[in-house]
């Protein structure tokens, strides 16, 4: 039996994937996908954006705690300067009373008639930078009460800035994961609204790495940029505000050099957002490879296939460590060309500024908050150019997350939707029906049957013949492109998925089990079954005789590999899941294909005490198990070429009977 056939995707059983989306080691379709996308970095940032408007009243938090926290770290240098000046003035008043002529009081002389002094004299550089000053005082010297004063309230204010930015930063963590939280919230959502034919495009270590890797770095992204951002923000805008208010000439000289900022910054941007693209791209084919050799690790080393695995992860490891590299080192000189641009600035500000202390039109303190806003005002540029680097890359992760939001999902159920009449009898008859998974290449062109409730229909044919197709089609796991399919009279299609699949109950080949005991795996699909329901469908299967050998029974833990069970007591636990569910319809695909064949003729008296009453659809490949079915179907090319009862098809001498001899003689080899 195929992979597809064996069910290998849960919950259905898989189709057979169109071979032009397979890659060398495995399906790779939708690679390069979010490549396509990322051109729209407008588009794909306001959507990111707008993931936040559930959360628009702590964002308005996050801003008003952020305008007082800017509000207060900008004040604070232009008060810091009037402690320099207290300082310098103190100095100088010293300095000038040093210099008078012995026996004067410096008491007795102002600094007008200092200053008329020095311009007597032809000091008029001196004498304006005397005048320049607002509070000197002949042989006074520092006034040290009041500068601890200034120092205290600088102090005060910084303290009150960082509680508000603190506040801020807490308040921007709780909105941000609230975000995150129902974006996973929404993509689980979505998971279950997109129909089986897109995780059979779908690499499973790609999607993983969208619901994890991709949803985290969204996440991480908003958090170290969003409270970041604002504060840059209103720091540009408040320091610009304190600068104009100190002197708007040097305010425009410290402007000068902000379009280069925003040019190098843009221009970085630009060449680095490609790269963070590939990054997250290679991320995802990275961990499908990684998930895929995982999965079947074992065969990977029956077959010799190490080197050649090792091979594709080195070059996958290759791309992404390329794609990385360049990403980083591109965006990684934003920060110091930016910083060269501050410089500049600072240099330009401290020697017109100093000039302008000379001529008296600004005071020593006035330049030293100047020269500290300077610096605050190109930090946060800085800052915001230097999150070019992570909003590259949450928004090529979001653009991802989105591909996947906006997938097209299966069509919506009736709404209102038809009820099945009760008791559900369980007839399903299947009226002129057509399907192709490619519409150039049709599977199912005109197919009509009819299973009678408690009737055993089986299903058998050569791989690919459609046997799968036909059970999804019964599940609504795919929808028929013609013709219906009715239980009990009505169309599936008018019954909603889950009044139609409520009725079904569903052994893979493939088993499925949960990290969970095995109570709770049996009892996976009945809402709060008992204990003693339980280990009656254990002991109706036969799970309980091994169960009990077990040292902690029923509540023995497991993962999702069965932990120690063999394949053949895994295949059991599913099939004990199915008795507890007791559904009307059974669909049965290869059940005990795992189970040794003592087990085996139990396990079919199981079922056959399963089956009464209820009507089940088996696939089967060994024809001995089929035996007693009411209703054989033999399926050629998506067609039912034969159908009767075994004795009935025997006689025909037709396809059945070709695949009963094919079996024989294969038996008869092994046995000679």
């Amino acid at each position: 039996m195929s992979a597809q056939e064996n069910g290998e995707t849960t919950p259905a059983v898989t189709p057979p994937r169109p071979p032009q989306r397979r890659g060398p080691m495995g399906p790779m379709g939708g690679m390069g996908m979010p490549g396509e996308k990322a051109k729209d970095l407008k588009g794909s940032g306001k959507r990111l954006v707008g993931l936040l408007r559930p959360e628009r009243t702590r964002l308005v938090g996050v801003f008003v705690l952020g305008v007082l926290s800017v509000a207060a770290a900008v004040v604070g240098p232009k008060i810091l300067g009037k402690g320099t000046n207290v300082i310098f003035e103190g100095l100088v008043g010293r300095m000038i009373a040093k210099q008078l002529p012995a026996g004067v009081d410096p008491s007795t002389v102002s600094i007008d008639q200092v200053i008329a002094g020095l311009r007597a004299k032809g000091q008029g550089q001196f004498a304006d930078l005397l005048a320049g000053m607002h509070d000197v005082h002949v042989g006074q010297g520092v006034d040290f009460h009041r500068l601890a004063m200034i120092l205290l309230l600088v102090l005060g204010i910084y303290a009150v800035s960082s509680v508000f930015g603190w506040l801020q930063f807490r308040l921007t963590t709780r909105m941000v994961q609230n975000t995150a939280r129902q974006l996973r919230n929404d993509v689980e959502a979505k998971l279950g609204r997109l129909p089986l034919s897109y995780f059979d495009r779908q690499p499973r270590g790609e999607l993983l790495s969208r619901v994890t890797n991709d949803i985290d770095n969204v996440a991480q992204t908003m958090q170290q940029t969003l409270s970041q951002l604002i504060t840059s923000v209103l720091t540009v805008v408040g320091v610009l505000v304190m600068m104009f208010s100190i002197s708007w000439e040097l305010a425009l000289v410290a402007l000068v050099t902000v379009p280069l900022a925003m040019v190098i910054a843009t221009a970085i941007a630009k060449r680095s957002r490609p790269q963070f693209v590939k990054q997250w791209t290679h991320t995802g084919e990275l961990n499908a490879h990684i998930e895929e050799m995982f999965t079947g690790h074992a065969l990977v080393t029956v077959f010799g296939r190490q080197r050649e695995a090792g091979k594709v992860f080195a070059e996958r490891n290759g791309k992404l460590y390329d794609a990385s590299f360049r990403a980083q080192a591109i965006s990684g000189i934003i920060q110091p060309a930016l910083g060269f641009v501050s410089n500049l600035n600072y240099l330009i500000v401290a020697v017109v500024g100093g000039l302008k202390v000379a001529s008296g039109t600004l005071t020593l303190g006035d330049v030293q908050a100047f020269i500290q806003y300077s610096r605050q005002f190109s930090q946060p540029i800085t800052q915001i150019a230097a999150m070019a680097n992570l909003l590259q890359s949450g928004v090529a992760s979001a653009e991802r997350v989105f591909e996947l939001l906006d997938a097209e999902e299966q069509s919506a159920d009736p709404v209102p939707a038809a009820k099945l009449a009760q008791p559900v009898k369980g007839r399903v008859e299947f009226e002129h029906v057509a399907f192709q998974y490619d519409p150039a290449k049709p599977l199912i062109k005109d197919l009509s049957m009819v299973a009678e409730p408690g009737h055993t229909i089986a299903i058998v044919g050569p791989t690919g013949a459609g046997k799968t197709t036909l059970v999804n089609l019964i599940m609504r796991f795919y929808e028929v492109n013609g013709g219906r399919i009715t239980l009990d009279g009505v169309d599936t299609r008018t019954l909603t998925r889950d009044e139609l699949r409520s009725q079904m109950g569903m052994v893979l080949q493939d088993t499925w089990l949960y990290e969970g005991t095995i109570a709770e795996n049996i009892a996976y699909g009945v809402d709060e079954a008992s204990r003693d329901e339980v280990v009656a469908a254990a002991t109706a299967t036969h799970v309980d005789r091994f169960v009990r050998t077990l040292p902690k029974g029923y509540d023995t833990k497991i993962d999702d590999e069965g932990g120690s069970l063999s394949a053949g007591e895994k295949q059991l636990l599913t099939i004990a899941r199915a008795f507890l569910a007791d559904p009307t319809i059974l669909i049965l695909d290869e059940a005990t294909s795992s189970v040794d064949t003592r087990t085996e003729v139990l396990v079919q008296k199981g079922m056959a005490a399963l089956r009464a009453g209820r009507t089940s659809f088996v696939i089967a490949h060994r024809l001995s198990t089929i035996r007693d079915a009411d209703l054989i179907l033999v399926m050629e090319h998506g067609d039912i070429v034969e159908q009767g009862t075994h004795a009935q098809l025997l006689e025909s001498g037709g396809a059945y009977v070709r695949l009963y001899e094919s079996q024989f003689a294969s038996a008869a080899v092994e046995e000679s």
